[in-house]
């Protein structure tokens, strides 16, 4: 009688990932990036979950979350003021953003060609160095329009008084004027050391080839500069979506609600009027607005390619 053999089972290959993810290198790596890991999911992945989770409630912080489903998304939709505030805060970023980066790039082109003194890049940041609340009350000190140095200036001259952030008309464009001036210069570092990245050979070549500075500016300085740009632009526009110290300082939103951006249309509502459940909608709709924001950046200036390569 022949003996019946159970046939053998050869294990299954482990997927590639799985391979990946814990060879010895990457182990390594977990190790390394674990103190972060646990930092974010903490301090940022739990209060983002939580956060969504009471968008879908109506919570005044003093008695329990009672669920409302997608009440606050259908308010939001319909309320006029989300969408004045969207509005200014678009006006804001296009007010700072254009004008920032190209003074940016004007700095650095300036240290890259004149001077590359440590000197002179330790000014050019030291705005970026100060909290935006102590700028914030210097600046509003400064613009003053009965004792400010801006307005004694322009006395001096000969001009008008000017209100700067007691007009309607002047508050929002006085606030990326404070902006502008505290992180231009840190942004013009990020493109002096994208600077210091483009082959000097290229502008010989040009240079040979009789190519103008403007166009090889056009032609060499900028393409070679997009994966800095990207970044700026991508991060600078994300910070200037969120602007709000300068404005809890300065403005409070006025005068007549002519600086009341988003983020201050949030805090209103969550520590002003205690809604929330709803202050969280708008914190939801505001993060689905920049990401959108950010993958047309990333799409239109062609981020995932370099022409250095």
């Amino acid at each position: 009688m022949s003996s019946i053999t159970a046939p053998s089972t050869v294990p299954r290959p482990k997927p590639a990932w799985l391979k990946r993810w814990f060879a010895p290198e990457a182990r390594v790596a977990w190790l390394f990036i674990l103190p972060s890991l646990i930092g974010f999911t903490v301090f940022y992945a739990v209060p983002a979950v939580r956060g969504l989770l009471i968008s879908f409630t109506n919570w005044d912080m003093l008695t329990a979350p009672k669920y409302v489903g997608t009440d606050n998304y259908t308010k939001l939709l319909n309320d006029p003021v989300f969408w004045d505030s969207l509005g200014r805060t678009v006006v804001y970023v296009l007010l700072n953003i254009p004008l920032q980066t190209a003074l940016a790039v004007g700095l650095a082109v300036l240290m890259d060609r004149v001077t590359k003194s440590t000197l002179i890049r330790a000014i050019f940041v030291m705005p970026w160095l100060l909290p935006p609340v102590i700028v914030a009350l210097i600046w509003l000190w400064m613009l003053d329009p009965t004792l400010g140095f801006v307005n004694n200036v322009l006395r001096s001259i000969g001009w008008q008084t000017l209100s700067f952030l007691g007009s309607p008309d002047q508050a929002m464009p006085s606030i990326a004027l404070i902006n502008i001036w505290q992180y231009t210069g840190y942004t013009a570092l990020l493109f002096f050391a994208g600077l210091q990245t483009i082959p000097k050979e290229l502008y010989e070549a040009g240079a040979i080839d009789g190519a103008t500075e403007r166009r090889m500016f056009r032609s060499i300085t900028i393409p070679l500069l997009r994966p800095v740009l990207v970044f700026v632009l991508v991060t600078s526009i994300i910070g200037s979506f969120q602007i709000f110290d300068t404005i809890a300082v300065t403005t409070k939103g006025g005068p007549v609600n002519a600086t009341k951006v988003i983020t201050w249309y949030i805090y209103d509502y969550a520590f002003g009027r205690f809604q929330m459940g709803y202050a969280t909608a708008i914190a939801v709709a505001l993060f689905v607005i920049l990401i959108v924001v950010t993958i047309a950046q990333m799409r239109i200036l062609n981020a995932n390619s370099s022409d250095l390569a």
